[in-house]
């Protein structure tokens, strides 16, 4: 019924069914219409709300993996996919224009002009794409092995659910559910969830973490997912070398450092489970650094 792809990191390369995220489209996608009906029951007015703004994100996200599982796109024209899944959240006016940052605090950008460009314009046409193209590139760039892909970014979402409002967190109680079983399945090497799955997982995340108004916590979560992500441009645009793990007696390992699953596995040659189970335990600690930088003093 599904494609299916080579496992490379497994002896022998067995295929298994790929693009099973398009469960997690779909099934996130009806819950929240739901959940947009349920909410406005009584209203007699068609309200805008977030359950149906990211629905739609999700949607728009899970189709631009779709494409890219299709097409194999290169990286420099699906880097700019999660642009147009972010689109709904700009033209709809979803969000808070007003961030918190460490370095300049918080940062109001209803009271701030830009030469004669209003800073609402920049923050809902500038801001909010940016924040949707990093996510959902970087969380899609850390894959390849069983888990990764579905386990990490469960792993965030988990740590937004837990900073943000219970008027938000009940968009996510099925998703995750969802998810975290795609990520059982994908941790024993039965599935692969694909770009659909890392797409529609990414702009999740993104548009959660814009819609709860915590873009603090989105961005610590991440920094993992953008170390990794830089290194491999770096080592791409500086020195046009890729990255690429080596099997050997079922042990990864790699003779460069050019990403973070190289970098780790440079210096210690580990079977897949166990280097997936370190950068969860990595994203993990950074998780858990996000929730205590949101936890009110």
């Amino acid at each position: 019924m599904f494609p299916r792809a080579p496992d490379k990191h497994k002896p022998g390369m067995p295929t298994v069914p790929n693009g099973l995220g398009i469960f997690y489209v779909l099934i996130s996608t009806i819950y929240l219409l739901l959940l947009h009906g349920f909410q406005n029951v009584n209203s007699t007015a068609n309200q805008n709300s977030p359950a149906l703004n990211l629905a739609v994100c999700i949607m728009f996200g899970g189709f631009m993996g779709l494409l890219d599982d299709w097409m194999n796109l290169r990286w420099r024209y699906k880097a700019f996919l999660p642009i147009f899944a972010a689109l709904p959240l700009g033209v709809l006016r979803q969000g808070t224009p007003v961030m918190s940052a460490y370095i300049f605090g918080r940062i109001n950008f209803s009271e701030i002009t830009v030469w004669i460009i209003p800073g609402e314009i920049i923050f809902y046409l500038g801001v909010i794409p940016l924040i949707a193209t990093v996510t959902t590139n970087t969380v899609n760039q850390l894959g390849g092995l069983n888990g990764l892909e579905t386990i990490c970014p469960s792993i965030v979402l988990i740590a937004l659910m837990i900073v943000s409002g219970p008027e938000y967190r009940v968009l996510l109680y099925i998703p995750l559910a969802v998810y975290l079983a795609l990520a059982f399945f994908n941790f024993q090497g039965k599935i692969f969830v694909g770009n659909t799955g890392s797409f529609a997982m990414g702009i999740t995340l993104a548009s959660y973490a814009i819609i709860a108004n915590i873009e603090q916590a989105l961005l610590i979560s991440i920094l993992p997912f953008i170390f990794n992500s830089s290194l491999k441009l770096l080592n791409i645009l500086l020195f046009k070398r890729l990255w690429a793990l080596k099997l050997k007696n079922n042990k990864l390992f790699a003779d460069h450092r050019r990403s973070l699953l190289t970098l780790i596995a440079y210096h210690k040659p580990l079977s897949e489970r166990q280097l997936v189970i370190v950068v969860s335990f990595i994203l993990a600690i950074f998780s858990v650094l996000a929730v205590l930088a949101s936890w009110p003093l």
